[in-house]
């Protein structure tokens, strides 16, 4: 268990830190951008003059003295050139996307897990999901969709003005002119006052994941209570829902597009007019008028892609704001200032006159509760469900810090001290502890990662899982997504054993026997106190436990403790 941040990122851990760690990269990529867009704009441009030259040189009889050599070089040239461009365009692109999307998904978890359970236990499953897929796959590619077209489009824009003046200036004017129109107008107003219902569009996007994840997570139980069709039929409101708003979004780019044609149309010929006016003037040969007019139809062209360029930008910040919006949560506790060293050794777990509600004025789950864990005891709080059990636990964990009152280990309140030292103090084996895909050695080694193979073998043995480990193939055997080789039984096991591996002094059960059979349950308790070595323990449970099993038993009822231990045994 990691230390939680205070709710202020660092700057180097934030998202602009993200794409600044990769800046040659995504230099390098919009160099290569431009540079392809140059040599392909040129290549047009030149191809027209000189066909155009050929053309008037073959009609004058004159062959003999027209320079052949020089354009067909530059066109060759200029060929190679976009070829090879485009290829390392492509190749650095992807890579910084790819790495970009790595390095995002890294932030958003350093920066949400620590949140987790206390804040992202108000989040969906799908949202979550969401944010991660979703919204971090607009982040991703939004140097290469919008950012990087746009700036490298800027600078051809700059380029091409520049030569066009060079030839004739009042065609730098109207190219200056259709700039402004295509390139900056039309796109705005294709995205002008669509904010809201990108970000409704965003919102039922996720929606749709949310109930497509919450149904395949619990299709056994939805089979159940004969519900599918229930939940099929929610699916395909959501899905028509989002498909209309994807429908509105095509009609605008439709819309948006269609504008972008009539405009390039009369962009094209303005240009033609202008040229041929310029030629009848001999202000300028045929050849530079030609070039003109194909130049003007390269860079429309490449406007084309200011569109969707803009809407990319615009989804991209919704995507940022929505992760934001997860990651900036203030984190439910922080490390003091000044941290008090940890108590060394096992020491007394103390609840002294302990408040806490959820809500600010509302109920207190807990109210006064005073407990004292000693070292190397065991005990048991049991009750009805929702009286606080697993907030009392919570408490000891830290996700939570009490409103009156302290939690403290050894005469030091629980927030004097540096979370990550406390949490290695602690052994945590939650209701739903999970079983991850991977090896019966990458489970375990999630307890202690530097424990030796013969560690690993020694903890089969003592939780009884040795001779189910040879069977599936010992340490490298595969363990199936969420534990599907193993029964409940086995699976909590496993996950004692990984909890058990990290030598930890307080060891923290809630609810280990949920969803075993009596004789299972039975079984695993009973090999409890053999397995602690010493630890002390807090056991969270409505279960009826073993004789032996603990050292007392507490019963929570209206936010405080009553000892039952006489009762329960």
């Amino acid at each position: 268990m990691n230390s939680q941040p205070s709710s202020r990122a660092t700057p180097a851990d934030t998202l602009k830190a993200v794409f600044a760690r990769h800046r040659p990269r995504l230099v390098l990529a919009v160099a290569l951008l431009w540079t392809t867009m140059l040599a392909g704009t040129a290549l047009l441009g030149l191809s027209g003059g000189f066909l155009t030259a050929a053309a008037l040189a073959g009609a004058a009889g004159i062959g003999n003295g027209f320079n052949f050599f020089t354009p067909s070089a530059g066109i060759r040239g200029l060929t190679m050139a976009r070829i090879v461009s485009r290829y390392f365009e492509k190749l650095v692109g992807h890579d910084v996307t790819l790495r970009i999307a790595r390095d995002a998904r890294v932030w958003f978890f350093r920066r949400a897990l620590p949140l987790a359970p206390a804040r992202l236990g108000s989040q969906r499953t799908g949202e979550l999901l969401a944010r991660l897929l979703g919204d971090i796959g607009e982040l991703d590619g939004l140097w290469v969709r919008a950012l990087g077209p746009l700036l490298a489009l800027l600078a051809m824009t700059v380029v091409a003005i520049g030569a066009s003046a060079l030839i004739l200036p009042t065609a730098a004017l109207l190219l200056a002119a259709l700039a402004l129109l295509i390139g900056v107008g039309v796109p705005w107003l294709g995205v002008r006052g669509r904010q809201a219902e990108e970000t409704d569009r965003a919102a039922h996007r996720a929606a749709l994941r949310n109930l497509s994840f919450e149904g395949i997570e619990g299709a056994a139980d939805l089979a159940s209570l004969q519900a599918t069709d229930h939940w099929r039929g929610g699916v395909e409101i959501a899905a028509r829902q989002l498909r209309a708003r994807d429908r509105r979004r095509r009609w605008r780019l439709v819309s948006a597009t269609a504008l972008h044609g009539v405009c390039t149309g009369a962009g094209v010929l303005g240009m033609l007019a202008l040229a041929l006016q310029a030629h009848e003037q001999a202000r300028i040969d045929a050849p530079m008028a030609a070039a003109l007019v194909f130049l003007t139809v390269a860079l429309v062209e490449l406007w084309a892609g200011l569109g969707l360029a803009w809407q990319s930008l615009q989804s991209g910040h919704i995507a940022t704001a929505r992760l934001q919006a997860i990651v900036e949560q203030a984190p439910a506790t922080q490390d003091p200032p000044q941290p008090h060293p940890l108590p060394g050794g096992v020491q007394a777990l103390c609840w002294h006159d302990v408040r806490f509600a959820w809500t600010e004025g509302g109920r207190a789950v807990l109210d006064g509760l005073q407990l004292t864990l000693a070292p190397g005891e065991r005990i048991a709080i049991t009750g009805d469900s929702g009286c606080g059990k697993t907030t009392l636990s919570s408490l000891a964990l830290r996700l939570w810090d009490p409103q009156q009152g302290s939690v403290s280990w050894g005469g030091v309140d629980l927030r004097a001290l540096a979370q990550d030292d406390w949490h290695r103090q602690l052994a945590w084996l939650p209701q739903n502890a999970p079983v991850f895909a991977g090896s019966v050695a990458d489970n375990l080694r999630l307890g202690d990662p530097q424990a030796s193979d013969a560690a690993l073998w020694a903890m089969l043995e003592r939780v009884r899982l040795a001779d189910w480990a040879r069977a599936v193939g010992g340490l490298d055997g595969w363990v199936g997504e969420n534990g599907a080789t193993l029964s409940a039984g086995q699976a909590r096991r496993l996950a004692l054993a990984r909890a058990l591996l990290r030598g930890a002094p307080l060891l923290v059960l809630d609810e280990p026997t949920e969803g075993l059979d009596v004789d299972t349950a039975h079984a695993l308790l009973n090999d409890l106190p053999g397995l602690l070595d010493g630890r002390s323990l807090l056991m969270i449970t409505h279960d009826a436990l073993p004789a032996g099993v603990v050292d007392r038993v507490y019963r929570l009822q209206q936010g405080r403790l009553q000892d039952i231990t006489a009762e329960a045994g």
